[in-house]
C-alpha cells in the first residue's frame, strides 16, 4: 500500500509502454513468411463476457476456450490469468506458476497465474481445460477485473514478485464438445459482487494556549467490506478539512492544498482499498480564542453509490484555548501577555501580565498600520491602529527609536549630498 501517505513508487508505465512497443515491433519483423498455403499459428479465445452478481464467498465460473486460426498445429499453449485483489485463486494446478504482485504505478495488487499445457492445438479445432481454473470472489470483492491471455510461446512472470508453482492435480486440455470461435488473443472480463464499501472520515480534538503550534491529525478509511478501484469510471471522492476558527496553517499535509478557507486532500489508489486509513497531518497554530471555534472533515463526493451509510462522512475538529480571552492574542514570552491589539475606534485594551507586564489602560486611537510594539513582557500584534499599552516604560523604548531614526535619516541626507558633490567636482 507505500510511503506515507501512500506515495507511489516511480512509475514504470513508460517503461512498458516501450518495451510493448519494442516487442511488438520486433514481432512484426520476424513472424515466418507463409509458405505455400500454410500460415502461422494464430491463438485465439472464445468469447468471454461481463461477470456480474457474484456473491462474495462464491466461485466464479470463467469459461475459457482455445482456438487456433492458422493451418499449422500448435504444440505447446500457455494460458495466463490476472485478477485484482477481490478476486483469488483457491487451488493452483501443478502445471501453472502462481504469483501475488503488490500495487504499484496505477495498478492494483493482484494475482497471476501462469498455465502451460503440452496437448497440440489443432487449426480449426477449439479446446478448453478440462477442469475450469478455480476463481473465487473474496469477502472485499467488489469491482473486480480477469484478464485471460492465450500464447503459443511462455509469457514472462511480473518482475515484481518469485512465482510459485501450484500443489493442486494438473489439469489438460481437451477438444472442445461445443466448439467455438475466436478473434482475439486477450480478453479483459469484467467481475462484479454484490457488496458495498463504507467511506468513514475522522476528527480531532485540539487543545493549547495562545501562541500554541500543535499538531492535528485527521483520517479517511474505507471501513469495507468490499474495496474500491480508482479508476477513471469509479466514482471519485477527496477529504476536506476546514480549520477551527482563530488558528493559522504552519505546515500542512502533503497532500493537502488550500482552497480557500479549505484544505483539499487528495487519496491516492491504496487508501480506498477495504481497511486501509489515510492520515492527514497538519501543524497548526493557535492565534487567537474564538468562543465556539470549530473546523471539520467531510467527503467532498458523497453520492456514492456503493456507500450507503452517510453518518460518518462528516467529523468535527474541536479547539479548547486555555487561557486569554476571546479575541484576544497574548503572547507566551516571560508567562505573561505584554500588550493588547489596538481597535480602529479606540477600545479598550485588555488586561496585560500579572508578572512583568502592568494593567493595560484603555486604549487610543492610533495610526493605521500593522506594526508590533513591545510590552512588559510579550509582544503585541495589531490587526489595525496601535493601542496604548498604558505603561510610561513602554513608551521609551518607542520615543528613542523614533529619534535614532532621525538621527539616521539625517545621516543619509549628507553621505548624499557629499557624494553628489564629488561627482560634480
Amino acid at each position: 500500500m507505500p510511503t506515507p501517505p501512500y506515495r507511489r513508487r516511480v512509475s514504470r508505465s513508460a517503461v512498458a509502454t516501450l518495451g510493448a512497443a519494442g516487442l511488438v515491433a520486433l514481432g512484426a519483423a520476424s513472424a515466418p513468411a507463409a509458405v505455400g498455403d500454410e500460415t502461422p499459428p494464430s491463438l485465439a479465445l472464445g468469447d468471454i463476457k461481463p461477470i456480474t452478481g457474484v456473491k462474495p464467498g462464491s466461485p466464479v465460473d470463467l469459461p475459457v476456450t482455445v482456438v487456433n486460426n492458422g493451418t499449422t498445429t500448435v504444440e505447446k499453449v500457455w494460458i495466463k490469468y490476472t485478477a485484482t485483489r477481490g478476486l483469488a485463486f483457491p487451488e493452483v494446478p501443478s502445471n501453472c506458476q502462481n504469483q501475488y504482485v503488490g500495487a504499484y504505478d496505477e495498478m492494483p495488487e493482484r494475482w497471476i497465474a501462469i498455465c502451460a499445457f503440452d496437448e497440440a492445438v489443432k487449426p480449426g479445432v477449439a479446446y478448453s481445460p478440462q477442469k475450469p481454473f478455480a476463481v473465487k470472489a473474496e469477502k472485499h470483492a467488489f469491482d473486480d477485473e480477469m484478464w485471460v491471455t492465450v500464447t503459443d510461446y511462455e509469457p514472462s512472470p511480473d518482475e515484481n514478485s518469485v512465482p510459485v508453482r501450484g500443489t493442486a492435480p494438473e489439469i489438460e486440455l481437451i477438444e472442445s464438445p461445443t466448439g467455438g470461435t475466436g478473434s482475439k488473443d486477450r480478453f479483459r472480463v469484467p467481475v462484479t459482487s454484490v457488496n458495498s464499501a463504507d467511506y468513514e472520515v475522522t476528527g480531532a480534538a485540539l487543545r493549547g494556549k495562545p501562541g500554541d503550534t500543535v499538531t492535528m491529525k485527521v483520517t479517511f478509511t474505507n471501513t469495507g467490506p468490499g474495496w474500491v478501484w480508482s479508476r477513471p469510471e469509479t466514482p471519485w471522492t477527496s477529504v476536506l478539512v476546514t480549520l477551527p476558527a482563530g488558528t493559522s496553517v504552519v505546515k500542512p499535509d502533503f497532500y493537502c492544498k488550500p482552497k480557500g478557507k479549505v484544505h483539499n486532500c487528495g487519496l491516492t489508489t491504496r487508501p480506498q482499498e477495504h481497511l486501509e486509513t489515510a492520515t492527514f497531518t497538519f501543524k497548526l497554530k493557535i492565534d487567537k480564542k474564538v468562543a465556539g471555534a470549530k473546523g471539520s472533515v467531510a467527503l467532498s463526493n458523497r453520492k456514492l453509490p456503493f456507500d450507503p451509510d452517510k453518518t460518518n462522512d462528516t467529523a468535527p475538529i474541536t479547539l479548547e484555548v486555555t487561557g486569554g480571552e476571546p479575541g484576544a492574542t497574548g503572547g507566551t514570552t516571560g508567562g505573561t501577555t505584554g500588550g493588547t491589539t489596538g481597535g480602529t475606534d479606540g477600545g479598550s485594551g485588555s488586561t496585560g501580565g500579572s508578572s512583568g507586564g502592568s494593567t493595560g489602560s484603555t486604549g487610543s486611537t492610533g495610526s493605521t498600520g500593522g506594526s508590533s510594539a513591545a510590552g512588559g513582557a510579550g509582544t503585541a500584534t495589531t490587526g489595525g491602529n496601535l493601542a496604548a499599552t498604558g505603561s510610561s516604560s513602554a513608551t521609551l523604548p518607542i520615543t528613542g527609536a523614533a529619534a535614532a531614526a532621525v538621527v539616521m535619516g539625517a545621516g543619509t541626507i549628507l553621505v548624499v549630498r557629499r557624494r553628489r558633490a564629488r561627482h560634480d567636482n
